[in-house]
């Protein structure tokens, strides 16, 4: 692998294209903001790192303890446990006796 490259962030805007390349062949680059480096671009590894909730996630749902549903699916999701589905505005009604 080559040495690392320092680039401040309105030149690597102006030619991210070619840096990506640059990433891509193996260069690591250091991006600067007014002279403090402040991102690290390198081709990705086969590690995924996850963060602490995904981790916690990921181990109910190893455990049989978590199914993810499916966004925007009706079927992902059960029947509420609140009955009849209610308006916002309706609730807000109901609270402040207005009903």
């Amino acid at each position: 692998m080559s040495d690392m490259k320092a680039v401040a962030v309105r030149e690597l805007k102006n030619r991210l294209s070619a840096y990506l390349r640059e990433v891509k062949a193996g260069e690591v680059v250091l991006v600067t903001d007014r002279g403090t480096v402040v991102a690290e671009l390198r081709q990705p590894t086969a590690e995924v790192v996850l963060s602490d909730t995904d981790a916690a996630l990921a181990r109910l749902s190893a455990d049989g303890l978590l199914v993810p549903g499916l966004p925007q699916s009706p079927e992902a999701y059960g029947e509420s446990p609140l009955g009849e589905a209610v308006s916002s505005a309706d609730l807000l009604d109901a609270e402040r006796g207005d009903s």
